[in-house]
């Protein structure tokens, strides 16, 4: 599958990481990526829209990567919208991969953990390889 029709959302509060992100993933990869560093916003934006792939960074202010993903997965399996499936995640982590950080990679669609700061280089090789693969 070509990485060229996926649709992606980052959620960051930092905007830098945001602009950063979306740039890369729109002209090296060609997504559409939406960006939001509003967790509560990026909520409503899954519901409304289907994503491929879900880029959370795992401290957020009022609601944490994790968690956001745990209460949109619980959504999606309550009311599963026309057959959408839930979207997999990426979280991002500032804290140098924590404990609590690597245990949700045991969860059920979390496929990755990219520590920052990371590289354009490295974002790109594991979007694309999830996207694709």
């Amino acid at each position: 599958m070509n990485a060229l029709s996926k649709k992606i959302l980052v959620v960051d509060d930092d905007v830098v990481i945001l602009r950063l992100v979306r740039e890369s993933l729109t002209s090296l990869l060609g997504c559409e990526v939406d960006t939001t560093p509003n967790p509560e916003y990026a909520f409503e934006m899954v519901l409304r829209k289907q994503y491929d792939l879900l880029i959370f960074d795992y401290l957020l202010p009022s609601v944490d990567g994790p968690t956001l993903y745990a209460l949109l997965s619980k959504v999606y399996a309550i009311n599963p919208t026309a057959g959408r499936k839930m979207p997999q995640l990426i979280l991002m982590s500032g804290h140098a991969a924590p404990t609590k950080a690597q245990e949700c990679l045991r969860e059920p669609g979390v496929k990755g953990l990219l520590a920052k700061p990371f590289s354009i280089e490295r974002l790109v090789e594991k979007i694309s390889a999830l996207l694709n693969g």
